[in-house]
């Protein structure tokens, strides 16, 4: 039978659902030479397959080059990483810091979405000014007014797009105000301020030119696969105009004398409470790399 082209939507018990170019669902699996490559297919992943004929199911051909991937949750192709944050509960900017950097480490854009904007605009306002020098997008939004949502959707309209952020910021019901989609929404403990994780399966889902994984969260791990210490800075856009002017080389940006980053946070260039956590994740990183075969 003639191969297609398909986009896998989801994976559950060793059998792919993926979207063809007609919008048509197809069940598959994948062929042995994937296992025997030790390449697993992801959600997110465009692939060629051969449609199953009557109850049988297909076969996946072939995947097509990744632009990203992710191994926890395993997703691929995702063109942003929409980072959601409210004034309640409160931010964990260490959190947003880690997951910024996952993101750009693997060729992730991130964007920054303040939810619930219409409780305290002084926390998006505080959000801007903190990560003026990463150069992405920084959304006000609130879901219950409307307040933000059509620049919510031209983000989400811009390719596949993942929803990460503490529980009980409102990522479920921001996607359902945004695209019109159905999922099931946890509610927020009073008692501890945080919601109840809802999602088991990393899932694609469309509707209409939006497409958006669902997925049951992110592991953080994934920035400290692998990295040496001294890439972190690379995932500091802010950094990048002082790189080559430290007095030594390579600069960690800690607390070495002439580093031009440093100084670039005392003259106020440089966000000081980013350049904090950095120094805090580049502790972790150090110990990671330390631990790297145990």
């Amino acid at each position: 039978m003639q191969s297609a082209e398909g986009v896998i939507v989801k994976g559950v018990g060793g059998l792919y659902y993926a979207r063809g170019e007609d919008g048509g669902m197809h069940v598959l699996r994948a062929r042995g030479i994937f296992r025997r490559q030790h390449v697993t297919p992801m959600v997110g992943d465009r692939i060629r397959f051969t449609p199953g004929q009557g109850e049988e199911h297909g076969w996946v051909e072939e995947i097509l080059p990744r632009e990203s991937q992710l191994v926890r949750p395993p997703v691929a192709n995702v063109r942003y990483l929409l980072i959601v944050l409210a004034p309640a509960p409160a931010p964990d900017f260490l959190l947003i810091d880690t997951l910024i950097a996952m993101a750009l480490r693997q060729g992730i854009r991130p964007a920054l979405v303040v939810n619930k904007c219409d409780l305290d605009e002084g926390t998006c306002e505080a959000v801007r000014r903190d990560y003026a020098g990463l150069g992405a997008p920084v959304l006000a939004v609130s879901a219950l007014s409307g307040q933000g949502m059509d620049g919510l959707r031209a983000l989400l309209a811009s390719g596949v797009c993942c929803l990460a952020g503490q529980s009980g910021v409102g990522k479920s019901t921001l996607l359902c105000a945004a695209t019109g989609l159905k999922l099931q929404t946890g509610e927020i403990s009073q008692k501890i301020h945080r919601g109840r994780h809802t999602t088991r399966h990393a899932e694609l889902l469309y509707s209409g030119e939006y497409r958006v994984l669902d997925t049951p969260g992110f592991s953080l791990l994934e920035l400290w696969d692998g990295l040496e210490p001294i890439r972190l800075k690379e995932y500091y856009p802010e950094f990048a105009p002082y790189e080559g002017q430290c007095r030594f080389s390579p600069c960690y940006h800690l607390s070495e004398p002439g580093c031009a980053v440093l100084e670039a946070a005392r003259a106020g260039e440089v966000s000081q409470a980013r350049l904090e956590r950095y120094h805090l994740l580049l502790k972790k990183a150090q110990e990671a790399w330390r631990n790297r075969y145990d």
